[in-house]
């Protein structure tokens, strides 16, 4: 036979090119396959601007031209986004073509680690074939300059220069497959040859512009990769692959269109269905979001063995955990856990959620993981049921359902079955370093915030603090909300409210749109929305191409539904719409035509997923309704689900224990704040007497929430109702406005009268209209003109007016009535008449005006003065109607009688006015005219020189506000069950009394004498009184005390007499002294006591001390000093003891209860840094509270004989 004759290469003709992947010549079906036949296809160009050309380094470094060293065995492991190899040989060679032929392509060839790649030029940065290293079986010479790759289907034919450079190919190729499959070897990632066999997380057939054949296309880890068909797929031999750390994918024109660009190319491909095309982004942009992560923690955490394969299938290099469960899981496993829930299991990434990824818990995940978690969780498997890498969503489904929900496979603690003993034997495992036996006891029912029988360290958690172990606190808060294993367990909504949704259906055309994973912020174009055929029925929502159709295109499951939103009209390109969100967190847009179809689905669609406990909130006209995970009360350790409903400005809610709770009014919020990080976020929302944290479990519905909970929180009109409003259905615009005046204006010349800069007036109220919760009014940012200016406009402007225009004439009319007694009656009823937002606003605001006036001889605005700035404001005429001005006048000067102010509201009012008073006289009294507020010094911890701080009280100052200005000072953070709180210190009386944290600091300091100071310090009992309050019924106590009186001689301030046992009681209104119990009530376990108690106390006029003098001999360490102050001032004394430290707690705190209305400490005190208010009020002269008492005494002397003097003049 002789050998046919070659053509020189230097005489071999360049395949013409083309801006594609393949070249002429190759085609799609069966390039390289020697002398085999092939099918004829014929490709279209493609045009040369749907490709990027881009220019790569023409010249390689010489260094990636080396073969690389020897991997360590464990570097076969992949690990994170996949690192580019490097480069083990690259250089031109002469490529056999498909067909044999003498004509040869000449090809830039890329040999790495990995695969064996060739390309049209040296600039190109995508292949037109890779051949997976794993697959080539061995490398020949097959004559002069010529050698074969040869691999289980397939050769592939190679012509070098010389025969020098087919050697170093040769060799480097052979040592690439020796060292591949030595790690082969290692690791069991892989089976010996095809490394394609990594499962894929997506794949299927793409159109790809430019050819008339599909491409079979897979996402793998941080890669696409393109393939000519299926089978080459399973060969591992693909036409090129994606890095999509430089990728991007976004949607095309076309519904079934999606491109997929990097900086070199853009791909172009299109999908057989809209649902599809979704799926294919969903996992596309999983790619990126893989490719751009980080594999340090997990590398970390794949240090210990096995942790290096998935705890459920046995998968390599698993990149996902479950941070409550300690075990390390793969992508797909991953996936079926967030179907369990966060009550089961919290996933987490190991490259993506980096902030999650603490010191502690990596040490946590090295001391349990994989290891410590199967051998309790998976003791029991029998091999029928285990899983496998390969295993179908439905058969990882049912099998996590049973371990993990379940508890089927588990390693039954020996103490199973009875609680009080699991829970004891817990409370003693977490002091230790058995981190194993803590796991086994929580996974066999034990509570992760059972009581320990330790008020200083009441549940587990605090006992791990206190015995310093940092890994069993990390283990127990991320299992604080954890639900414990039940074999009879069901689905979670079934399990959760034990009963089975009923049965509903509905059927009829609907408009749709592509699913989202973010928030609709654009209006969606009628255009956008696809017409589709949906079906409601046995808890599935599916929708079809038609009517006809036997296949749907898509489903959504009734348990799935987290929230369903109704937009406002004509949001979107149909003028009704409602959006469904699910658990995998994607937001589906429904639009229809009229709005009765519209309310007929979105009653079905509540009805299917809603369960009967929470039936009673599809009666209303909802704008948001779904499932949330919350914390209410004092019972903040364990997170719960409740069902929400939002309608308007209010929030109903439904708890899983208890009745339907009155709905939060949301435009009367006191707080609304987010906290947290972005990956832990809970919107916190405070009305009065009750605290409400909502978690961001699920992002996407999450942030639905908190949008629309902000809008109807915040003002929705130009009316006082529509405004936001305070406890006393006050606007807070018009409280801000007056709290900033009285605290920084009272004393201005011509405030009222003047006007503020036209541009600051209208800022500063556009930013109150829009939120006036949010604004903080500071001097030095905004003028008492300003504020003063934009109050008179916002009630100017106000379309009905303050007095309404019904009524505005009445209330004219009634001030030329002559006899003052009669107009005064017509005024009283007048008001009653107007509405509950406008009658209070009215008394706010005549209130105000009757403080300013009273500081006319400074501020020269009396009662007739305000009466003509107010008069037309108000009544909103043009000014020429004097009978406005004289209605203003009226109510001022009548304010205590139109308006039944009774005696304790005046004093009050009288008490700030008072407070103002006193620090303009002692200024002006002593000479100086210091420019700033009350300045007070204040301590950290204990009283020293390094401790002190002087802070700027302002009136409106709360003790809670204090003591975080002066942490923040001292950069010191808030941990939780730190309780940290202002006390006022009496040295004389060796006691201290800790300041509730509502009340006001300024009168506080006014009756500190000089042997007195604040400090601020952690309250050491707070902790055991909540935990008793929370447990105790009823807000009385009884019992007896050693009781003493301070009895002075001669007005001398000698006490006399003893300690001696009496009875006492306290309820909400008083305390009572008994001197003898009589007898005991059998049926009702409480001391009966004589009738007529020995003495009584008001409650609310007691100041309660923590301490007694010693030179009183107190009977017991465990006394308390109580102060009465009497109507005429005048102060009684007495000392109390105790004869246990609890005892002593339990009294403290009911006092606490009793004179707050229950509102001991705030649900969540602020986080946030204060800044130091710049708080001045007025040209008011001011001095620092360090002078001696009878300094300030005298400097205010005239003054202090009847502070009132300047009310009564009014």
């Amino acid at each position: 036979m002789t050998k046919k004759e070659e053509p020189p290469a230097s005489q071999v003709p360049r395949a013409v090119r083309v801006a594609s992947l393949l070249s002429e010549g190759e085609d799609l079906s069966g390039d390289d396959q020697g002398d085999e036949d092939e099918d004829d296809y014929a490709y279209e160009r493609v045009p040369n601007g749907d490709w990027h050309t881009s220019s790569l380094s023409s010249s390689l470094p010489s260094s990636l031209l080396t073969p690389e060293l020897p991997p360590h065995p464990m570097d076969g492991l992949p690990v994170g986004p996949t690192p580019t190899p490097l480069v083990i040989k690259a250089g031109w060679l002469d490529k056999n073509p498909p067909q044999g032929s003498y004509i040869y392509q000449k090809r830039w060839v890329r040999l790495d680690a990995n695969h064996l790649r060739y390309f049209d030029s040296n600039k190109d940065a995508y292949s037109k074939r890779f051949v997976p290293v794993a697959c080539i079986s061995r490398v020949a010479a097959i004559g002069d300059q010529k050698f074969e790759v040869i691999t289980n289907n397939r050769t592939f034919a190679f012509r070098a220069e010389s025969d020098a450079e087919r050697k170093e190919w040769m060799q480097a190729l052979q040592q690439a497959v020796a060292e591949q499959r030595a790690r082969a070897r290692v690791s069991s990632a892989y089976p010996l040859g095809v490394q394609g066999s990594e499962p894929h997380d997506h794949a299927g057939s793409l159109e790809l512009r430019g050819f008339k054949n599909k491409l079979y296309v897979a996402v793998v880890g941080d890669k696409v990769e393109l393939y000519k068909n299926l089978e080459e797929y399973r060969l591992g031999i693909g036409i090129t692959f994606i890095d999509m750390s430089v990728g991007n994918v976004k949607e095309a024109a076309d519904r079934r269109s999606f491109d997929l660009t990097t900086p070199y190319r853009i791909f172009s491909f299109s999908a057989e269905s809209e649902l599809e095309k979704e799926q294919w982004l969903e996992a596309m942009q999983g790619a990126i979001a893989e490719a751009l992560s980080t594999s340090e923690v997990a590398e970390r955490i794949w240090a210990m063995a096995p942790n290096r394969f998935c705890a459920d299938c046995g998968a390599a290099q698993p990149d996902w955990a479950s941070i409550n469960l300690c075990v390390v899981i793969c992508k797909r496993c991953a996936g079926e856990h967030r179907g369990l829930g966060a009550g089961i299991s919290k996933v987490r990434s190991l490259k993506m959620d980096r902030k999650v990824w603490t010191e502690t818990l990596i040490e946590l995940f090295l001391q349990l993981g994989n290891a410590a978690g199967n051998h309790f969780w998976a003791a029991n498997v029998p091999p029928s049921e285990a899983l496998q890498p390969n295993s179908s969503p439905s058969a990882r489904r049912c099998h996590l359902e049973a371990k993990y929900r379940e508890g089927k496979y588990r390693r039954y603690h020996p103490l199973f079955g009875n609680q009080e003993e699991l829970d004891k034997a817990l409370c003693a495992a977490v002091t230790t370093s058995d981190l194993a036996e803590t796991q086994a006891l929580l996974g066999c029912g034990a509570g992760v915030n059972c009581f320990s029988g330790d008020p200083k360290a009441p549940t587990p958690l605090a006992l791990a603090e206190q015995a310093g172990q940092t890994l069993q606190m990390e283990f127990l808060r991320n299992n604080r909300t954890t639900e414990a294993p039940r074999l009879d367990s069901v689905r979670p909504l079934e399990k959760h409210y034990s009963v089975i949704l009923p049965t509903v259906s509905h059927s009829s055309f609907v408009y749709k749109t592509a699913s989202a994973g973010k928030l609709l912020q654009d209006r969606r174009a009628r255009e956008e929305f696809s017409r589709r055929w949906c079906v409601l029925s046995d808890g599935v929502l599916s929708y079809y191409e038609n009517e006809r159709a036997v296949t749907p295109n898509g489903e959504i499951r009734a348990s799935e539904i987290v929230c369903l939103a109704v937009p406002t009209p004509d949001t979107h390109g149909f003028e009704h719409t409602f959006e469904v969100y699910t658990e995998g967190e994607r937001l589906y847009l429904f639009g229809l035509e009229t709005a009765e179809q519209a309310r007929e689905w979105i009653k079905c669609i509540a009805k299917a997923f809603v369960p009967p406990l929470a039936e009673d909130l599809l009666a209303r006209d909802f704008e948001r309704l779904g499932r949330l995970p919350y914390k209410a009360g004092l019972s903040l350790q364990r997170a719960q689900e409740g069902w929400f409903a939002l309608t308007g400005s209010e929030l109903y809610a439904v708890f899983p224990e208890g009745p339907c709770e009155e709905p939060l009014q949301l435009r009367k919020l006191q707080e609304l704040s987010v906290q947290g990080d972005s990956e832990n976020q809970v919107l916190v929302l405070v009305e009065r007497r009750r605290t409400l944290y909502i978690q961001g479990e699920r992002r996407l519905d999450f942030m639905g929430w908190l949008g629309a909970i902000q809008k109807a929180a915040a003002s929705s009109g130009d009316t006082l109702s529509e405004q936001q409003l305070g406890d006393s259905d006050i606007p807070v615009i018009v409280y801000r406005c007056v709290d900033y005046i009285t605290q920084y204006g009272l004393t201005s010349e011509g405030i009222y009268r003047k006007c503020g800069q036209t541009s600051k007036t209208l800022r500063l109220l556009e930013s109150l209209r829009l939120d006036a919760r949010s604004v903080r009014l500071k001097e030095g940012e905004q003028h008492v003109d300003d504020v003063s200016s934009a109050l008179k406009r916002f009630l100017r402007d106000l379309p009905d007016g303050l007095f309404t225009r019904v009524q505005r004439l009445a209330w004219l009319e009634a001030s030329e009535i002559e006899d003052e007694e009669e107009k005064v009656s017509r005024y009283r009823e007048l008001l009653a008449r107007l509405p509950p937002v406008n009658r209070a606003t009215v008394k706010a605001l005549i209130s105000h005006l009757y403080c300013v006036q009273c500081f006319s001889d400074t501020n020269q605005m009396n009662t007739h003065n305000l009466a003509i700035v107010f008069g037309p404001t108000l009544f909103q005429t043009d000014g020429q109607d004097y009978k406005a001005g004289r209605v203003v006048e009226d109510l001022i000067s009548h304010y205590v009688v139109v308006f039944s102010v009774d005696e304790e509201e005046l004093r009050k009012q009288r008490e700030e006015v008072t407070a103002i008073v006193k620090m303009r006289v002692a200024g002006t009294a002593s000479g100086t005219q210091h420019a700033g507020d009350f300045i007070c010094t204040v301590y950290l911890e204990e009283k020293k020189a390094e401790a002190e701080q002087h802070v700027k009280i302002p009136a409106s100052m709360t003790a809670e506000e204090l003591t975080l200005e002066i942490l923040d000072r001292r950069n010191v953070g808030i941990r939780e069950k730190d309780y940290w709180t202002c006390f006022e210190v009496n040295e004389r009386e060796e006691a201290e009394r800790p300041l509730h944290f509502a009340e006001k600091v300024l009168p506080i300091l006014h009756g500190l004498g000089t042997d007195s100071y604040l400090v601020v310090k952690k309250h050491q009992s707070m902790e055991a009184m909540l935990l008793y309050l929370a447990s105790h019924v009823g807000e009385t106590k009884h019992g007896m005390m050693k009781f003493r009186e301070d009895r002075s001689l001669l007005g001398l301030g000698l006490p006399t007499g003893g300690f001696h046992d009496r009875y006492f009681i306290l309820n909400s209104s008083c305390l009572r002294l008994y001197k003898e119990v009589r007898s005991q009530r059998p049926w009702s376990g409480a001391p009966e006591t004589s009738h007529r108690p020995e003495k009584e106390w008001p409650v609310r006029s007691l100041k309660v001390y923590l301490g007694v003098k010693k030179k009183l001999r107190p009977p017991t360490c465990w006394g308390f000093t109580v102060i009465h102050e009497t109507e005429k001032h005048e102060k009684q004394q007495w000392y109390l003891c105790c004869e246990t430290q609890m005892e002593l707690r339990e009294w403290l705190a009911t006092f606490l209860f009793v004179q707050h209305d229950g509102l001991v400490w705030p649900s969540e005190p602020s986080r946030v840094s204060r800044a130091a208010p710049e708080v001045r009020l007025g040209s008011i002269s001011l001095i620092p509270l360090r002078g001696s008492e009878n300094e300030m005494r005298r400097s205010v002397a005239a003054f202090s004989a009847d502070p009132l003097s300047l009310l009564r003049n009014v």
